[in-house]
């Protein structure tokens, strides 16, 4: 049974001398109040799990306070307490919300099962509401940018799997996003309050993987001159990211495995097993698959890891998120260096475009960065752009068209693409595309594609413009 707060409101010391008693040996911490005005007063602070109220109270009655209790903190949950013959006005409070009624004078065994059922009930009601507001959320990319529709899988899966306590394995390439991800699938859960430990199996030495991931008692080795948690112990309810899991030596991967069929520790020179309670999320950048054929990678463990799998894409598959993120990051490092830049030029977008993007959104990352350091104008031009970007011809374009498609097919989708990528700008569209402006309004109005609101209107005052041109108005 969930351990929780409790309040007994009841005019009659014996009875709120009786619940307490029960409650306090159940491990539960208790208030107890005479009246309205003072149960009132204490349910001003900490949220309450339970609430006893009596029906009838010298200065008032349980159904406003149970109408109180359900408008400021309905996930509280009520039992009344009635004396024998009074049903009806216990129907009354069942109906505004109460979760159930106990007649005097009760017996420890009826109140124990009743706490028990409530408290659960709650749970449950908080869990489904904190998954609802997860599932329904307003667009929240949890700070994951991307258009793409492998992005949008991507929010998908977080919404709908990071409540739960299933294992995550995240595949990608380095610098797509992996550690990012693995975030949100922590702060998107219940255990978003409690630690976020990372680890990155590739970065430490394998000889003191063991002792990091477990910890050890004093003396078990040579230099074990105190107990250490290890990182497992430390996480202690939250979530540990272990990332490069498949570099992990085989001896270490079997107790893992363990470690998380059986929910027990041990240190390493400890004789005595621990419960902990975590939640695995794995990364890894390798072929998995492969790895599993080589024998560096145990079947069993990869299972038990892989619940959810998610696959970060690399950016050259994404290249239409490729504006949205940079001028996140124009965003970010204009604030940082304290640089007045407001944009990113039509030229250097072209270039951004057109490059290969081998350190993924990483690298990204650190062109923007490094542009903006350099900048001297109020916008992101070429020359600001590092050597790599340079060396990118305009002739290496990864563009393939589809067998039998027609021009204004291959156009209508250049256009329509385009104008995702700068949210519906028609201006920057047609600088981008090399259009006059009168001509792509005019192409968007064949292919039936729309820019953004100003756009809209400048679109409407255009056609006027040629309307009366022509003599029609």
């Amino acid at each position: 049974m969930p351990l929780s707060r409790i309040l007994v409101v009841d005019d009659e010391r014996s009875v709120t001398d009786a619940l307490q008693m029960i409650l306090v040996e159940l491990g539960h911490s208790v208030d107890s109040a005479k009246n309205v005005g003072e149960a009132l007063a204490l349910l001003k602070g900490s949220p309450y799990g339970l609430v006893f109220t009596d029906l009838r109270l010298p200065d008032g009655s349980g159904i406003d306070l149970l109408d109180h209790i359900k408008t400021d903190t309905p996930d509280t949950q009520v039992i009344v307490m009635t004396a024998h013959g009074s049903l009806d006005i216990t129907i009354e409070a069942i109906k505004r919300g109460a979760f159930y009624y106990i007649e005097k004078p009760f017996t420890p065994p009826q109140v124990t099962a009743l706490i028990q059922r409530a408290l659960q009930f709650e749970a449950i009601k908080r869990e489904n509401r904190s998954l609802k507001n997860v599932l329904m959320g307003d667009g929240d990319d949890f700070g994951i940018i991307g258009r793409h529709p492998k992005m949008q899988q991507i929010h998908a899966i977080i919404r709908t799997a990071a409540p739960s306590d299933a294992s995550v394995l995240i595949e990608g390439e380095s610098g797509t996003g992996k550690e990012l991800i693995a975030a949100a699938f922590h702060f998107q859960s219940s255990r978003a309050e409690l630690p976020f430990t990372r680890i990155n199996c590739a970065a430490i030495p394998q000889e003191l993987i063991e002792s990091e991931l477990f910890g050890y008692r004093k003396g078990a080795f040579t230099g074990a001159d105190r107990d250490k948690r290890g990182l497992i112990e430390a996480t202690a309810g939250g979530t540990l990211l272990l990332d490069e899991i498949a570099e992990m030596p085989l001896h270490l991967q079997t107790k893992l495995l363990r470690v998380l069929q059986e929910r027990k520790l041990r240190r390493l020179g400890d004789e005595v097993e621990m419960s902990v309670d975590f939640r695995l999320v794995s990364s890894t950048n390798r072929n998995t698959a492969q790895m599993i054929q080589e024998g560096t990678l145990r079947k069993d463990l990869y299972f038990r890891i892989s619940t959810i799998k998610v696959k970060a894409p690399p950016l050259r598959e994404r290249l239409e998120d490729v504006p949205l993120l940079a001028e996140r990051f124009l965003q970010h490092y204009s604030e940082k260096y304290k640089k007045r830049i407001r944009e990113i030029s039509t030229s250097a977008f072209a270039q951004l475009m057109r490059y290969d993007w081998p350190g993924n959104v990483r690298e990204l990352e650190s062109v923007i960065e490094h542009a903006v350091l350099f900048a001297t104008e109020d916008k992101l031009t070429p020359d600001c752009l590092p050597e790599q970007l340079h060396t990118t011809h305009a002739g290496e374009y990864r563009c393939v068209i589809p067998p039998y498609t027609s021009m204004d097919e291959i156009e209508r989708e250049a256009i329509a693409q385009t104008l995702e990528r700068t949210g519906g700008n028609v201006k920057k569209t047609a600088e981008i595309l090399n259009y006059h402006r009168p001509r792509l309004y005019r192409k968007m109005k064949t292919f039936g594609l729309r820019g953004g609101a100003d756009d809209e209107n400048q679109t409407e005052s255009h056609e006027k413009a040629q309307k009366a041109q022509n003599g029609f108005v």
